[in-house]
């Protein structure tokens, strides 16, 4: 079967006008104001990064068609995400940023289409920001979430949703939130959640405090937000009751392939700026990019990003053909999440003092990129997961070669 790895032409421009965009508009706002959203004016910056990148023909390539976007498969997107990224806040300026993008994803695939005039077509323009409610302080659902503590009990005309969650991305200002609630079993249980479209501004919901993070380029924090008796409408459940876990997944494959799309480019820019400078600066009588040791580094990375990138394209092409594609997410999410902190952490210790220094924008690269080895599954759970499926198959063909026992 032949392989096909070029862009068609309308892919091209989105990828060279999001280079140009990120390069020439975003990079300097983000170099200003040392890649902290909040310091940089968080929703008025979003909403005016947004405008520009409207303008730029750069926004939403990932948000089906009807509702403004460039409809991008997963293939698709990669490289323009990746250049999106190549700014901290180029995710956030063309409207690519978890956990909007990941919510997008979810309720173009999933929702009603009543529900998706009311939550996605807002969210899709960027006219809203979202966030999405699964985990929860221990020893509810976390990195396993069958853990899910949170309940939502059948009510009259609808469901009460009643728990505490935490970690919450961009819930401060978020327009709505998808909340994952378990409506039978037990914690413990495999099946049993079903998600709910929730307004923020429902009774009963509490954004409480900001956790601090290593991170600062995302708007409206990792929070703590409380459900007391939040009435939510039987038409807000979104999709299937007690299917929530299968849904997690049509959302969740998918957007570890984005964040690694995103890091990739922040990796990628990091490595730009260590090439540049060991490639003029010099000492010992040479350039440093002269020298074996900081020529290991420079391979190092480059051989990191390419293999980055072709586990990506593999589980993208996956997820294209309709596959659940769990196995080689997991391998590329957490290959990825390793490699983009090698790549970053190489091209600080390549620029020395600099390298740790606001003056480069190494050091904030390395503070963002970092939580994502505990993002989106820390990467010993991805290892647990991609090391059961290869002793099941084993077995499974073990158990297929053995003759048959007759009685």
């Amino acid at each position: 079967m032949a392989i096909d790895l070029t862009y068609d032409p309308d892919v091209r421009g989105w990828i060279d006008r999001t280079r140009t965009f990120t390069r020439e508009y975003v990079l300097p706002i983000e170099d200003k104001f040392l890649g902290d959203a909040t310091a940089a004016g968080g929703d008025d910056l979003r909403r005016e990064m947004q405008s520009a990148a409207r303008e730029a023909s750069v926004f939403a390539p990932h948000a089906p068609v009807e509702y403004g976007g460039g409809g991008l498969s997963m293939s698709d997107r990669s490289p323009v995400f990746e250049e999106a990224g190549y700014s901290l806040f180029g995710p956030i300026a063309c409207g690519i940023g978890a956990p909007d993008e990941g919510n997008v994803h979810l309720l173009a695939h999933v929702a009603s289409g009543p529900q998706k005039e009311q939550f996605l077509a807002p969210l899709a323009r960027g006219e809203v920001r979202s966030a999405f409610a699964m985990t929860e302080p221990a020893p509810g659902a976390g990195s396993d979430p069958s853990a899910l503590t949170t309940v939502a009990t059948r009510t009259g005309g609808g469901w009460t949703v009643d728990g505490h969650k935490w970690f919450i991305t961009g819930a401060d200002g978020a327009a709505f939130f998808i909340v994952m609630a378990r409506t039978s079993g037990a914690p413990g249980d495999r099946g049993g959640a079903t998600m709910f479209l929730v307004p923020a501004d429902t009774p009963g919901i509490t954004v409480g405090r900001h956790i601090g993070t290593l991170d600062r380029a995302m708007i409206g924090g990792h929070c703590e937000v409380t459900f007391d008796g939040v009435f939510v409408p039987e038409e807000n459940v979104l999709g299937a009751v007690d299917e929530g876990f299968t849904y997690a997944q049509v959302r969740l494959g998918p957007a570890r392939m984005t964040h690694v799309m995103r890091w990739l480019g922040a990796a990628r820019r990091g490595h730009d700026v260590a090439v540049a400078r060991v490639a003029e600066r010099k000492g010992f009588g040479h350039r440093l990019g002269d020298l074996g040791m900081v020529q290991k580094m420079i391979a190092d990375n480059e051989i990191d990003i390419a293999a980055t990138r072709a586990l990506l394209t593999h589980a993208c092409f996956e997820l294209d053909r309709g596959n659940p594609a769990s196995n080689e997410t997991s391998i590329a999410k957490t290959f990825a999440a390793e490699a983009v902190f090698r790549i970053v952490d190489r091209a600080m210790q390549m620029c020395g003092g600099m390298g740790v220094s606001d003056d480069l924008p190494l050091a904030r690269l390395s503070r963002e990129v970092r939580p994502f080895r505990v993002y989106d599954g820390p990467s010993e759970v991805h290892r647990w997961a991609i090391a059961k499926r290869a002793v099941g198959a084993a077995r499974r063909a073990a158990a297929a070669a053995s003759p048959s026992v007759s009685s």
